[in-house]
């Protein structure tokens, strides 16, 4: 019956073929993952694609998302190591890499920050760096690094960026790591001088005084308010005295005999003055002329 038919078995001499493609199959698949280690493990190819496009601001605040960075402005930690990213990339970028390179570079930049994370030292983590490298110039495809898609050129290239750049700050990046930092929150205070009101009697105490408390409780006491009334009322008896005297007579009291008699002394001595001093005014001039007079009789 149909239901019960059953594959036939293989000829024992097709099995080792089978055998053989198979295994060379498996082969070729590890081969090509070993092919493109480094290739899209931390950015994907639409992801560079997109980032190949962008200015560097934009490439900063798409490179912000990727990295899940929420505190890049306060946080100097995610700050540096979103410049880390952004430098890292330009830097591919401007040096025309292709998008499988900048893929392969990005995720070295990657592997070597994750070694400095996890305390390696600056020896072995550049050691790492040219076990990766090393594996370019090789032919055969047995011991490669997985970046052998770069040229020896920019092998050496990228060797000369990482000694200005990461292991040239490897200290900082070991400290950054290491050493937790406390969440500061960042204020602005300004201290503003107000003219003092002129009600208090005395001034402000300096520094090194009175405390401001006990200043303002106890000696800058503000006179206490009056009503509108008791001040118009008390301006008004300031200004009543004033008015009468300004309308008060001041010959009140005299008569007109006192009022000549006093004029009659002013007259006489005025006069006794003018007398005196013309007199005296001749005499001199009369002096004079009798010595000129002698002077001339004598010639």
């Amino acid at each position: 019956m149909a239901g019960k038919d059953k594959m036939k078995p293989l000829p024992k001499s097709q099995m080792p073929e089978i055998q053989v493609q198979e295994k060379k199959q498996n082969k070729d698949n590890e081969a090509s993952e070993k092919e493109h280690t480094f290739a899209w493990k931390f950015l994907s190819h639409s992801q560079v694609s997109m980032l190949s496009e962008l200015s560097v601001e934009e490439v900063q605040k798409k490179m912000e998302d990727i990295l899940q960075f929420k505190n890049r402005r306060t946080c100097l930690k995610e700050a540096a190591l979103l410049d880390y990213y952004v430098s890292g990339f330009w830097w591919a970028k401007e040096m025309n890499f292709t998008s499988q390179q900048i893929s392969g570079f990005m995720t070295l930049l990657r592997m070597l920050l994750e070694n400095a994370k996890k305390h390696m030292s600056l020896v072995d983590n550049w050691k790492e760096l040219a076990k990766t490298m090393a594996g370019i110039r090789q032919s055969s495809p047995v011991g490669k690094g997985g970046i052998e898609f770069f040229s020896v050129d920019q092998a050496i290239s990228i060797t000369d960026y990482f000694k200005s750049s990461l292991f040239q700050h490897y200290k900082l990046y070991e400290f950054l790591f290491s050493q937790p930092r406390d969440e500061l929150v960042l204020g602005l205070e300004e201290t503003i001088e107000v003219i003092k009101p002129t009600e208090f009697p005395f001034p402000a105490p300096l520094e090194e005084g009175l405390s401001s408390d006990i200043y303002s409780q106890f000696i800058a006491l503000a006179p206490a308010e009056q009503n509108e009334d008791e001040m118009c009322k008390q301006d008004y008896d300031e200004r009543t005295p004033v008015t009468e005297a300004e309308d008060k007579d001041p010959l009140e009291g005299y008569t007109l005999e006192d009022v000549k008699s006093v004029l009659g002394l002013v007259t006489r001595d005025v006069i006794g003055n003018l007398q005196t001093e013309i007199s005296e005014k001749l005499r001199v001039q009369e002096e004079t002329y009798i010595v000129r007079m002698d002077r001339l009789k004598n010639s």
